[in-house]
Order: C-alpha cells, then sequence, then structure tokens
C-alpha cells in the first residue's frame, strides 16, 4: 500500500521520539527486575513510563490510521499493531506491555527506510536476548524450583536459547517461564535464518561481482589479441609492400 504524503511525514517526524520512548521503556522494565529492592516510588515511577511508552505508540497507530487513505486497508496492513496496542487493555499484564511495546517498536523499526537490514537483525538480537532476560528472570527468580536466580543465569539461558544450543544447566520451570522459552526459540530460529540468509546473499552478490569482473577483463583481453592480429597483419603488409617497391625499382 503507497504512503500518502501526510503519513510519510508523520513517521519520520515521530520515528525519533519513539526509539528514544523505548529506550526509556526498557529501562523502566529493567530496573526494577534487576533491583527488587527498589522503593515503591521508583516502582510506581517505572510502571507509569511503561504505560506512557505504551500510549504514545498507541497514539501513534491512531495518527498513522486517521492519516492513511484507505484506513480499512491501513488495518488490514497494520492488523498486528493494532493486537500489540489492543493487548495490554485486554489483559493488563506487565509481561503483556513488554511483548506489547517489542512489537510496535520491532514494526516501527522495519518501516525506517534508513535502517539496513543487518542494524534491524543485530537489534532484534540484542533486544529480545535482553528483554528475554529480564522477563524469565522476573518470572523464575521466586520460583521454589526454578534454578535462574541471577543476571548472569538469564542472560546465559537466553543466549543458549537464541541459538538452539540448550545445554540444561539452567531452565525455566513455571508455565509462563517455558510459555517465554518456546517464544524466544522460535525467535531465534527466525533470527538466524535471516542471519544465514543475509550472509548467503552477500557471498552471492560478492560471486557475481567477481564473475563479471572476470568476464570483463576476458573481453578486454579478447579485444586487445585482435588489435594486436590487426596490427600484425597491417605490418605484414607493409612490409611487403616495401619488399614490392624495392623490386620494381
Amino acid at each position: 500500500m503507497k504512503q500518502p504524503p501526510a503519513e510519510n511525514r508523520w513517521e519520520r517526524l515521530s520515528q525519533r521520539p519513539l526509539f528514544a520512548l523505548a529506550l526509556a521503556f526498557a529501562v523502566a522494565y529493567a530496573v526494577p527486575i534487576v533491583e527488587p529492592d527498589a522503593s515503591r516510588a521508583v516502582v510506581h515511577a517505572c510502571l507509569v513510563v511503561e504505560w506512557v511508552v505504551w500510549g504514545a505508540f498507541a497514539l501513534d497507530y491512531v495518527v498513522r490510521l486517521f492519516l492513511a487513505e484507505r484506513r480499512w486497508e491501513f488495518v488490514r496492513s497494520h492488523w498486528l499493531d493494532l493486537c500489540a496496542v489492543l493487548l495490554p487493555l485486554i489483559q493488563p499484564l506487565r509481561l503483556l506491555r513488554l511483548v506489547s511495546t517489542l512489537l510496535l517498536v520491532g514494526q516501527r523499526a522495519r518501516m525506517a527506510s534508513q535502517i539496513r537490514l543487518t542494524t534491524y537483525v543485530g537489534g532484534a538480537v540484542v533486544g529480545l536476548m535482553m528483554f528475554g532476560s529480564l522477563a524469565v528472570l522476573s518470572v523464575e527468580r521466586d520460583s521454589p524450583d526454578g534454578n535462574i536466580k541471577t543476571l548472569g543465569d538469564a542472560v546465559w539461558w537466553s543466549f543458549t536459547t537464541m541459538t538452539t544450543v540448550g545445554y540444561g544447566d539452567h531452565a525455566p520451570t513455571t508455565g509462563l517461564g517455558r510459555m517465554l522459552a518456546v517464544g524466544l526459540m522460535l525467535s531465534g530460529i527466525a533470527l538466524l535464518g535471516v542471519v544465514t540468509a543475509n550472509i548467503a546473499a552477500w557471498f552471492i552478490a560478492r560471486f557475481e561481482r567477481d564473475d563479471v569482473e572476470e568476464r570483463r577483463q576476458t573481453e578486454a583481453v579478447r579485444l586487445l589479441t585482435e588489435e594486436v592480429r590487426a596490427l600484425r597483419a597491417e605490418v605484414a603488409a607493409l612490409s611487403g609492400n616495401g619488399v614490392g617497391d624495392r623490386q620494381v625499382r
């Protein structure tokens, strides 16, 4: 769907502020988990920041919907954004606000024309690993049978899960933690597929450039060979004419 100029202008103007708000959300989400003994005022402030950031992304969706020329087609093509906006309203859990914000940030980053695929994938890997670690730590830390008790344990578990290595030394024991593990596994497989495809495409493009250069050099050698043959023929013809002139004399 081709975007109207007004929607394009809005996306360009709101892109950086929304990404800055996403960073604020990351800090607000991490502080109560990394510092479980934080004061109630700090926890409340982080909660307010989370809702404000979600509200900003929800407002962004509403504005883009209003600026779209064909709104029903906009809803159909941006259904994931709509689900992410409505998700925290249906069930206002903190984890759902995390999932919602990640989806909205990912969609916004995908639309940014100056963000290349490598940057997007790298940011997605770091973001998923960080938020996956924080989410599983918040769920598993208080579990009696859990073995993910520190941020280091959570980061190690996220890394081995996303890379599909899965040593098994740390694993979630709660139902919600296992759901997070499934999501992280699927995301890791998808991102690894994108990375592999990107590397393969780079090698193919490199081989194609080398092949084109080799063909160009081969053609240049062929043309040079033909020129040398033509020059030799001219020299031979001139030499023959010179001998004939001397014989006539």
